[in-house]
């Protein structure tokens, strides 16, 4: 017993010297990553700070970005690099083109931040026909200098989706009519004076067609202070630019949406254009408050150029998926396991050290749920544990249970693109499960088969007998010579069965 543990000590230590040595070369190599991520958005801060002029107007190029799927660290870092290269480049002009169901909150605010801070006018399209700015895209299309969209897109939805996931009944009026704040008709901000004298702010009125007509409260204090704070930040913002911040707070209160038309009926976008080209044309000579300066934007003809993430980001968006993440999590565990049990084999040490280092640095920037990430480790434990302790099943059962549930609340959330699906997490659950079965059922055919080693394994095998005896004697087994007794008179070259092992004594009868 105390060998064995001895032996798996040293294979532990084997499986930390590994990733310890592995472990510097990956930091290493992802460092300029993380720093450029956390980088950015400072980055453009302190480019603002340095020129609180209008671009040069020699300059007559338009970047365009491009905002497609959910919004994470990537996105984040890809938008503020290139805000602040479009700006070194003296472009007159940034065209984001945004199609996004939303994200994470942390990478939507630093976007929010590098916008406010750009010394150049940032124009969020939402292209093409089709897209939608929803949830986090909503934000960002209100916090840019010009908000335009496409014919047949969307924008709204921007209640948190940890609050709007929940599951509890709303609760309608009796009477039909909401406490709707009056729509400011005028885009002053006096919502009195475009209000009817039966119908001041903050008297029963009816809801408005394009509003939901029932909203259900935040439930607890701390669903209270998200929404709050999410409806303060986006009012702020529509008070920025001018825009209907009634409607912005019914789109984080009440999920509200509206499409293009209405959108701009409703003074929450500024155009509705057909393509960048088109909304080029459309813009050119409005004025922008960008910093303290008003800028006239002089957009017509100017040359388009799209500008693509580079390798980092890239990178970035690869490993920061949460299904990429999830996989590199369990090749880590795994190769470290088999690393720490067969020493030498080197290859999976070093895969493994890589592909959990790499899984905890996309952990640390996403938003992940350290209670699930521990169950999923514990469980994988538990289940290789089955193989070296006789549980019969109980421990395989468990970690099989812990991992799943490690699993489904790794990634709690419901923003899509990230967390998990489902035929993921039940395929890997799936081969568990078989590797379990698979483990019982070997176990049990070992149970069935003869001893093959020890002094259990010479009964019932065959010997021959040296030389003629009655009683006592020598016999030839295995090819050594054994002292041999017997009941019964036997004769040279006789073969003879093994009944009893009596020390360094064989006690035999004919065969």
């Amino acid at each position: 017993m105390n060998a064995c543990f001895a032996r798996s000590h040293d294979r532990v230590s084997a499986a930390l010297a590994a990733l310890v040595v592995m472990g510097s070369t990956v930091i290493m190599a992802l460092m300029p990553i993380s720093v450029g991520a956390a980088s950015a958005p400072s980055a453009a801060s302190q480019a603002a700070e340095n020129s609180a002029a209008a671009p040069s107007a020699g300059a007559a190029t338009a970047t365009v970005l491009e905002i497609n799927g959910a919004i994470g660290p990537a996105t984040s870092r890809y938008v503020t690099k290139a805000l602040d290269a479009a700006r070194a480049n003296g472009s007159r002009i940034i065209v984001l083109q945004i199609d996004t169901p939303g994200g994470l909150d942390t990478s939507m605010r630093d976007i929010i931040r590098a916008i406010l801070a750009s010394p150049i006018p940032v124009v969020s399209y939402v292209s093409p026909p089709g897209a939608r700015a929803a949830s986090a895209g909503t934000y960002i299309l209100y916090a840019s200098h010009i908000a335009a969209m496409a014919p047949a897109t969307n924008l709204g939805a921007a209640t948190p989706v940890s609050i709007g996931g929940g599951d509890s009944a709303p609760s309608p009026s009796p009477t039909g009519t909401s406490p709707r704040p009056a729509p400011d008709k005028h885009g002053d901000g006096d919502k009195g004076r475009d209000a009817a004298p039966a119908n001041r702010p903050g008297e029963d009125q009816p809801a408005p067609a394009d509003w939901p007509r029932e909203t259900t409260p935040p439930s607890s204090a701390m669903e209270r202070k998200v929404v709050n704070d999410a409806v303060a930040y986006i009012r702020g913002l529509a008070e920025l630019r001018g825009r209907n911040a009634d409607w912005a707070e019914q789109a984080v209160r009440g999920a509200a949406s509206l499409s293009a038309n209405a959108a701009l009926k409703q003074n929450v976008i500024d155009v509705v254009a057909r393509d960048v080209p088109d909304l080029l044309n459309q813009i050119d000579g409005r004025e922008v408050h960008v910093g303290n300066n008003v800028v006239k934007l002089a957009t017509r003809d100017l040359a388009v150029e799209d500008v693509k993430p580079d390798w980092r980001v890239e990178l970035l968006s690869v490993i920061t998926n949460p299904t990429v993440a999830y996989g590199l999590l369990l090749i880590g565990i795994y190769g470290l396991l088999f690393e720490g049990y067969n020493p030498g084999a080197v290859f999976p040490g070093v895969v493994g050290a890589i592909s959990l280092l790499v899984a905890l640095f996309a952990f640390q920037i996403l938003s992940v749920n350290y209670a699930g990430l521990a169950l999923v480790a514990l469980g994988v434990g538990m289940i290789v544990a089955e193989f070296f302790f006789p549980t019969f099943g109980s421990l395989g059962l468990g970690g099989l249970i812990a991992f799943v549930v490690g699993s489904l609340i790794l990634f709690d959330s419901d923003i899509p693109g990230m967390n998990i699906g489902l035929p993921v997490i039940g395929a890997i659950a799936t081969v568990g499960g078989l590797v379990i079965v698979a483990m019982g059922w070997l176990a049990s055919r070992s149970l069935r088969r003869p001893v093959v080693t020890g002094v259990q394994a010479m009964i019932g095998d065959r010997a021959e007998v040296l030389e003629a005896f009655s009683g006592k004697g020598r016999i030839r087994y295995g090819g050594e010579l054994w002292n041999a007794r017997s009941a019964s008179a036997l004769q040279a070259g006789q073969a003879v069965r093994i009944t009893q092992v009596d020390g360094l004594t064989l006690w035999v009868e004919p065969v």
